[in-house]
């Protein structure tokens, strides 16, 4: 299967073909020169969108250079391109339990709709204030899956699972005070739910929670 070496990184070329979604570059731990050097390798060999996650003010500059249509999204820490937009099939339904939860939020819904769903957010509807979900539910029917992003207790994506008839993905994130020991609280409550249609990703993984929604949402409206 191709690849492309760069020397310090071997591109996943074939990755789009194989899983119709194309590799994802994790700018932590490179230089805004290996990220701008992957980003343009995807670029060029035909991916549809390329995605940089985790990038800080230098990665995007860099990866702006190189792909002047690049687009970023500075809460994120995103930065994109899209070249082949992918035809909308499915509806993704977000959901935050406070603002503060907006990085991964906005990284979450940034790779859904990359992926060809339909994406609806709803922020800050915790359960401090289980009164604000009202202007969730309309939303719940028409969803293909729904994903709930929360820190501290992360005790949303449990009240979302016993309401939701389809899958709900629950990210935990690192959001919160003391005890809260920067997200593993929620992880555990959320792998400790009683709501059985709730699966759950890792501390803060935005990325993998879109994409795993994108790929329930697009097969649920085939």
């Amino acid at each position: 299967m191709p690849f492309r070496d760069l020397s310090y990184a071997r591109v996943d070329t074939h990755r789009e073909l194989r899983q119709g979604a194309s590799e994802a570059i994790l700018g932590q731990g490179k230089t805004p020169e290996q990220v701008a050097g992957i980003a343009l390798a995807l670029a060029d060999a035909g991916a549809s969108s390329v995605l940089v996650t985790r990038a800080d003010d230098q990665m995007r500059r860099a990866v702006r250079e190189v792909l002047p249509d690049a687009i970023e999204h500075e809460l994120a820490r995103t930065v994109w391109v899209e070249r082949a937009p992918l035809e909308k099939r499915g509806n993704v339904l977000i959901i935050s339990a406070g603002t503060s939860d907006g990085p991964i939020v906005h990284e979450t819904r940034i790779r859904a709709e990359l992926l060809g769903t339909e994406v609806t957010v709803h922020e800050d509807v915790g359960v401090a204030g289980l009164h604000r979900l009202a202007a969730v539910l309309p939303d719940l029917p028409d969803a293909d899956v729904v994903v709930v992003i929360a820190g501290m207790d992360g005790a949303l994506a449990s009240v979302i699972g016993g309401l939701a008839a389809c899958p709900v993905i629950g990210v935990p994130t690192s959001v919160g005070y003391g005890s809260a020991r920067h997200g593993e609280t929620a992880l555990h409550a959320m792998l400790s739910s009683c709501a059985d249609g709730l699966a759950v990703v890792g501390i803060d993984d935005g990325l993998g929670a879109g994409t795993v929604a994108a790929r329930i949402a697009r097969r649920a409206a085939r």
